[in-house]
């Protein structure tokens, strides 16, 4: 599966390192970022290389994961976002970009890899 990067966004550490190494072990490529900042930086700099999002809603001083998954929307129309949040999926969908994923917290980590492969395999049938 090593034809992109998932990015990863979580303020917490703990977590963040969970979702990485629960994707890695999945077989994705991954590039972890701790705030909405970093994560934008990331993808500007090589926006080709990834191939989907998973991102906290807040996360901590500055922009949310809304404003992280609408910022990569407009370079990328197609890429997956999966959400995770403890108290925002209720804002899901005034906030969340289209066929996007909210998956609440606490949640368990295949949960994550299951919506993100099912969206990557959506997107590539789309393609076909």
């Amino acid at each position: 599966m090593n034809n992109g990067a998932v990015l990863v966004v979580e303020d917490e550490h703990l977590i963040l390192l969970d979702v990485e190494s629960a994707l890695e072990e999945a077989g994705f490529e991954v590039v972890g970022a701790q705030n909405a900042a970093q994560a934008m930086a990331f993808f500007d700099a090589e926006p080709v290389k990834f191939k989907g999002l998973v991102t906290d809603i807040r996360l901590g001083a500055g922009k949310s994961g809304w404003e992280v998954a609408r910022h990569l929307r407009r370079a990328n129309p197609t890429i997956p976002v999966i959400y995770m949040s403890g108290d925002s999926a209720i804002h899901w969908g005034a906030e969340g970009v289209p066929e996007s994923v909210m998956i609440t917290k606490p949640f368990f980590l295949p949960q994550i890899i299951a919506a993100l492969s099912t969206l990557l395999n959506q997107q590539h049938s789309d393609n076909s």
